[in-house]
């Protein structure tokens, strides 16, 4: 019996474990899943009689290396910061390990060690950083062979609300963790490169620098610039091309409305503020505005932002509530940030039967044979219901995919890396298709970078 020990049982993992139990018989595997939340483990194993379900509390040495000795590979769903001592045990006891996150310095600095115990850590293999990279070097690598010159390369992704559950005037569900969507785009200014100049957009920006997208069948959508780009110039092999790019999809119109909590200060995570666990939501927003003994919240604000009460924004903000003084934050000691993600949860939760839809656009621009080519690609993934959804479909499934390929010994190169490799994305990509997730290729005429395309 081969051991997979999950530790993790958040909202990514469902559709990993089905997928292992679903293999567990031919494979003669036995799942494990652990958590601090018994409860949360006990649910995604249900009563499949090859899974089992553990009380796990990462932070205790004990539990932790004793469930890592007693697995044969170890997948950590573990918030990114949280893989390090996971990964410590692993190459204490000679474990290969599979993760969804980017790869930290910390993780980064274990290379060494990982190759001497000829072990293999697989991170970024989720859907983004993971689907992303794989579909990416599919085409890359494709455009190489046949003797191609890259010259574009841009890529977005964004996990959102499927249109027959889009029920509210931001177009937007919470489908992942909703601390990181209040927190993106933080910690230094977006970094790209466009036509060989490389621009940078600050935070305090970042939120009306769009660029706008078409996605055949499925209408517009518009992309603000993910934080730093230029590191995957060496990741894939692309340290000459001119023009680099990342960004988070959105539907049109949310990064304004957006920006307008950026620019307010309610994004802060670095601060708490005083009696938050019974302050409401209007005076929570209050908090930002300047005093006055006769102006209303709403006269204040209107003021502020320099909106009408007719603008569609303010009807996007009255929609969340954030003027009631009944409704109260409930958090003690809490930041800005934790303050507007207890309002924003009440609105966009996913209901029980609401879909999540996950849309990916690359645009890869190329020299051959003298001329200036283009292909864009694109996948969109729409999930069943609120637990089945395409997030956990598109994260977990090809995290599952590489753990049993490296159980299996198809996946062989020791080390900390990413899936760039043919022998990692060419089995997954054709297995993902099997699951509905699937790429659409087009060719079109090569248009460079278009700065008529960024608004701001």
């Amino acid at each position: 019996m081969r051991t997979i020990l999950i530790i993790g049982a958040g909202k990514s993992a469902s559709q990993l474990v089905n997928y292992l139990l679903d293999k567990a018989s031919t494979e003669n595997l036995e799942v494990i899943v652990g958590d601090i939340s018994l409860e949360n483990a006990q649910k995604l194993v249900g009563n499949h009689p090859k899974g089992k379900a553990m009380k796990l509390d990462v932070f205790n040495k004990d539990q932790r290396t004793k469930a890592i000795q007693n697995a044969t590979i170890v997948i950590s769903m573990l918030p990114a910061r949280f893989h390090i001592e996971v990964a410590r045990d692993c190459i204490t006891y000679s474990k290969s390990m599979v993760t969804a996150s980017y790869i930290s310095k910390e993780m980064e600095a274990l290379d060494e060690a990982v190759k001497e115990k000829g072990l293999v850590f697989m991170n970024e293999i989720g859907l983004d950083p993971g689907i992303d990279h794989m579909s990416a070097m599919q085409v890359i690598d494709r455009i190489r062979d046949n003797g191609g010159k890259l010259v574009l390369f841009e890529s977005f992704t964004g996990g959102l609300v499927a249109p027959e559950s889009d029920t509210n005037l931001w177009n937007y569900k919470f489908t992942w963790n909703p601390r990181n969507v209040v927190l993106a785009g933080q910690g230094g200014a977006a970094e790209f490169i466009q036509e060989g100049t490389y621009k940078y957009i600050p935070y305090q920006r970042l939120f009306r620098r769009t660029e706008f997208l078409e996605i055949e069948g499925h209408g517009r959508f518009e992309a603000y610039a993910n934080r730093n780009s230029l590191k995957y110039r060496s990741i894939y092999g692309l340290d000459d091309i001119k023009t680099l790019y990342r960004g988070t999809i959105r539907r049109v119109g949310f990064s304004k409305a957006w920006h307008i909590f950026v620019m307010m200060g309610m994004t802060d995570d670095s601060y708490t503020l005083q009696d938050t666990e019974n302050m409401s939501y209007r005076s929570f927003l209050n908090l930002f505005l300047p005093y006055s003994p006769t102006d209303s919240v709403e006269l204040k604000l209107r003021h502020y932002l320099k909106i009408d009460q007719d603008d569609l924004l303010w009807d996007k903000l009255v929609e969340l509530d954030i003027f009631n003084p009944n409704k109260k934050i409930g958090i003690k000691n809490a930041t800005p940030a934790k303050c507007l993600q207890r309002i924003l949860e009440d609105k966009w939760t996913l209901e029980p039967d609401d879909k999540d839809m996950i849309v990916m656009y690359h645009k890869f621009g190329y020299e051959l044979n003298g001329e200036h080519k283009q292909i864009d690609a694109t996948m969109v993934n729409i999930g069943n219901d609120q637990i089945e959804t395409a997030m956990a479909r598109t994260v977990g499934l090809p995290v599952a995919m590489a753990t049993l390929r490296i159980l299996n010994g198809e996946i062989t190169t020791p080390g900390v890396q990413l899936p760039i490799k043919k022998e990692v994305y060419t089995p997954i990509l054709k297995e993902l298709e099997t699951f509905g997730i699937t790429f659409k290729e087009y060719e079109v005429p090569y248009l460079g970078y278009n700065p008529n395309n960024v608004g701001g």
